[in-house]
């Protein structure tokens, strides 16, 4: 389930007892369960020798780096390892409001961003915003590479410099031959994924990532974990807490990927594909209200109809021969994650239909400098994705399903199609999706937040999670659909989070707030380009 990288962020735990539901991981493997132990073990004993980070040069020296061993297959233990890489910066125990007063470190908070394939290393450098200094005060703020992306065994599909092919099409209604080369290109990055990963791309997926957070617990020196999963984090959180309840100290899932086994991930793609839709809708309802600024339309409909106007120019002449209408809709879906972006991504469709194309460009261009890092992130999703579920091996399900969606939701749904069609010709096992879940006591209380009006995780995840983690308690931001919450501009979100983190104290159920502030629309004389995302 495809996620781009989260407000608030840049991104475990067996030793003592393996008591924390051991007949949800004899499900997935007891010589797995048994290898986890080793491996926090040994986690345990060799710590994480934290120093420099590698970028040193371009990062605050608060923060620091370093690794953490994990089997790259847990059912043996004493064969071939990987290296996670690890940051951390030291809880400041000063608190921001009276810099006299001391605050208690309560160990270390550990955050996974989403994705799958995004990384989580730059996290602690969140402690510098405002919004986050409490907590930095605290916990010793942790973030770490997955396995497979960044240095942590990275894997790739296909050459970087082959990754980035713009300029690209996106047809709403695709036709035959146009379906047929999609297919083939989907089969080639299956078999690039095999022939560059060999026999280890097996071992890239969601539960793993569960196991290796266990030793990172371990390694950090935590009896118990206190983690925070957005997006695609929210899912192996899951993952986590029905493996290792017992390891938990506090949790918080950030817009919730379903976790529903039968929705892992064929069916979770499609829902995000029918929500998307009316997140489209809301971006360019935003836009007809400030027609006076963006000339685009006073109705969302005739908003649509510039969008579409500027969609078929840039399939007659990419702008500056780069950006076609692919990269004009992957930057519209972008703006579907964070309406921070609506002003901006506005003011560029806006100056391209008026004969200036140089902020379409600017924003929307792919940049040959990141292709390694987009590379190596888009072959960890199709991995993770792939491996975690069984999906649908006849092309002719996918046709059928997506065209039947694409009628009533066609912004997102047939791009969505192509990122996951390696999947349906994937050379690897699959895992069978674990029923997650923890009964009553089974779990410390954990908390959930999410916005109702969330496309790329839709707020029937939330709800999903909230009933089958007995204990937990769901926030919700109501009428607001910007992905990733905590951190971000709801101060009531916000204060829930840290009366959570800092004092164990969760709001009661059916909690909510209010939406945050919609994004002010800038002039277009002033308009800023939007900043990148993952």
């Amino acid at each position: 389930m495809r996620a781009a990288l989260l407000y608030s962020a840049a991104g475990t735990l067996l030793l003592s007892t393996l008591a924390g539901a051991p007949d949800a991981e004899d499900r997935t493997g007891s010589a797995e369960r048994r290898g986890t132990a080793v491996a926090a073990a040994r986690a345990k004993a060799a710590g994480v020798d934290f120093g420099p980070c590698p970028d040193a040069q371009d990062l605050p020296g608060s923060m620091q780096c370093g690794t953490v061993s994990v089997p790259l297959d847990y059912a043996h233990p004493d064969g071939r390892r990987i290296e996670l890489s690890v940051s951390r910066a030291r809880a400041t125990q000063k608190d921001p409001r009276n810099g006299e007063r001391k605050v208690l470190r309560q160990g270390a908070l550990v955050h996974n961003p989403g994705g799958p394939g995004a990384t989580g290393l730059y996290f602690p450098l969140i402690g510098l915003l405002p919004e986050w200094k409490r907590i930095a005060a605290a916990y010793d703020l942790v973030g770490y590479a997955p396995r497979g992306v960044g240095r942590s065994a990275p894997l790739s599909c296909k050459d970087p410099k082959q990754f980035f092919t713009g300029p690209s099409q996106a047809p709403a209604h695709p036709s035959k031959a146009y379906k047929q080369e999609r297919v083939a290109k989907a089969k080639a990055y299956a078999r690039g994924c095999a022939e560059r990963a060999g026999g280890a791309l097996r071992h890239y997926h969601s539960l793993n990532n569960a196991r290796d957070l266990d030793v990172l617990r371990a390694a950090l020196g935590e009896e118990r974990l206190t983690f925070m999963g957005s997006s695609y984090g929210t899912y192996f959180g899951a993952l986590y807490a029905t493996l290792f309840p017992a390891h938990v100290r506090r949790m918080v899932f950030d817009s919730v990927v379903h976790p529903g086994p039968e929705r892992i991930w064929y069916r979770n793609n499609l829902a995000q594909s029918a929500a998307f839709e009316d997140r489209w809708r809301d971006v360019r309802e935003w836009i007809a209200r400030h027609d006076a600024v963006y000339g685009l339309g006073a109705t969302e409909r005739e908003v649509l109809r510039s969008y579409e106007r500027a969609s078929a120019k840039l399939a007659a002449e990419p702008a500056g021969g780069k950006v076609g209408p692919g990269q004009l809709q992957g930057a519209f879906l972008q703006a579907g994650y964070y309406d921070d972006q609506w002003p901006h991504r506005a003011h560029a469709l806006s100056a391209y239909l008026k004969g200036d194309a140089k902020p379409l460009i600017e924003q929307m261009e792919q940049h040959p400098e990141a292709a390694v890092e987009a590379e190596n992130s888009r072959a960890v999703y199709v991995a993770v994705e792939c491996n975690d579920a069984p999906w649908p091996t006849d092309w002719k399900v996918w046709d059928r399903d997506n065209t039947r969606l694409a009628r009533v939701a066609p912004f997102e749904t047939w791009d969505n199609v192509w990122t996951n069609l390696p999947c349906a010709y994937w050379p690897a096992p699959r895992q069978r999706p674990l029923d997650v879940g923890a009964g009553p006591g089974e779990l410390p209380p954990t908390l959930i937040l999410a916005a109702e009006r969330d496309a790329a995780t839709p707020y029937d995840g939330a709800l999903e999670l909230h009933d089958r983690l007995a204990g937990s308690v769901l926030v919700t931001e109501r009428d607001a659909g910007a992905h990733g919450l905590a951190g971000g501009p709801n101060a009531c979100v916000n204060g829930h989070m840290e009366a959570y983190l800092l004092e164990g104290r969760l709001p009661g159920r059916g909690a909510q707030c209010a939406p945050h502030a919609e994004p002010k629309p800038t002039a277009p004389d002033r308009a800023g380009a939007g900043r990148r995302m993952g």
